[in-house]
């Protein structure tokens, strides 16, 4: 039968046989593929096709295709369905142990990932980052990903890393990492405005004057104080002797906004990831916006994993192009 196939419930007896020391299964575990060895002892660990295939980096019909593959090889079922979900068949135990026996005497060794290390601005990566990314890690269980935050210019200087994806004034990416890196590429540009809540602020009672601020809270992120571009912004946030909450978390940030009634300043495309945000524009007379930029460390930059990040990072922002356009 095939693994693939459903049984009815198979009783426990099945199960506790000895496992079978026969020199015949020990032959087959030697002549076994290495890959269809590997792909048959990951999924007997997990217990789960699914999670297998995530922990090899492959999909999980390529997976059963190797199972099937096996079984053939071998003429048996090496998997059974029962009520709390796969199982290893009798003959499927024998050949794990032979696998298991195999791997010891061999002492292989475990395949070590290399370590890619992606440094992001913390609002891009909250806002536009953050899903794809998880999609990835969804798909490739064994990646090594360390994701660093920036949350300011200093932390930009100090950081160390293969991917960098970064905000900076219009026209230049300086000030960008301190370390050698590749061409930086601009991925968008983005407007910044006031936002609030829908909830907040009915249509006739928005303000569209600075004036008319004067009756709200108005909520700083304090990686904002130091950005050249913001100054109209900042100037009215450091004239108020009240009404005002200074914060370190972009994500506290945008809480605020969304719960307190708070007004503060967001880059254009919050409104579609956040639908219950909206802006305020004509409250300052000059633009106020920044770029995004990418660049890649030098000496990995022809690493595929560090390209498998690359092209992540540059598909998202081209599927998102319309957040950008004004």
């Amino acid at each position: 039968m095939s693994f693939m196939e459903t049984t009815g419930r198979q009783s426990p007896d099945e199960y506790r046989l000895p496992v079978a020391t026969s020199p015949s299964w020990r032959a087959q575990a030697t002549a076994i593929d290495p890959q269809l060895a590997l792909g048959f002892t990951v999924s007997a660990r997990c217990g789960c096709f699914m999670q297998a295939a995530r922990s090899l980096n492959i999909k999980a019909t390529l997976l059963r295709k190797q199972l099937a593959q096996l079984e053939a090889q071998l003429q048996c079922s090496l998997f059974s369905h029962c009520d709390s979900g796969m199982a290893l068949s009798r003959e499927g135990l024998q050949l794990q142990a032979q696998l298991i026996a195999l791997a010891h005497e061999r002492d292989l060794p475990v395949i070590e990932q290399p370590l890619v290390r992606l440094a992001v601005a913390e609002s891009i990566l909250h806002d536009i980052l953050g899903r794809d990314l998880v999609a990835l890690l969804r798909r490739n269980a064994s990646v090594r990903l360390d994701i660093i935050t920036l949350d300011s210019e200093l932390a930009l200087q100090a950081v160390s890393a293969d991917v960098v994806v970064w905000l900076a004034g219009t026209e230049s990416p300086l000030p960008g990492p301190s370390f050698a890196v590749s061409e930086p590429r601009r991925l968008a540009r983005l407007d910044y405005q006031p936002h609030i809540a829908k909830r907040y602020s009915r249509t006739a009672s928005r303000p569209d004057s600075l004036e008319d601020l004067a009756d709200f809270l108005l909520v700083q992120w304090q990686s904002h104080r130091q950005v050249e571009n913001f100054v109209p912004w900042n100037a009215l946030v450091d004239q108020r002797l009240a009404g005002v909450v200074q914060l370190h978390s972009y994500e506290l940030l945008l809480e605020m906004i969304r719960c307190s009634a708070c007004i503060g300043l967001l880059p254009g495309y919050i409104s579609r990831f956040d639908r219950g945000l909206i802006a305020l524009p004509g409250l300052f007379g000059q633009p106020m916006q920044r770029e995004v930029w990418m660049a890649v460390n030098a000496q990995s930059e022809g690493e595929a994993q560090v390209q498998m990040i690359v092209e992540l990072i540059q598909n998202t922002f081209n599927e998102r192009r319309e957040w950008f356009e004004s």
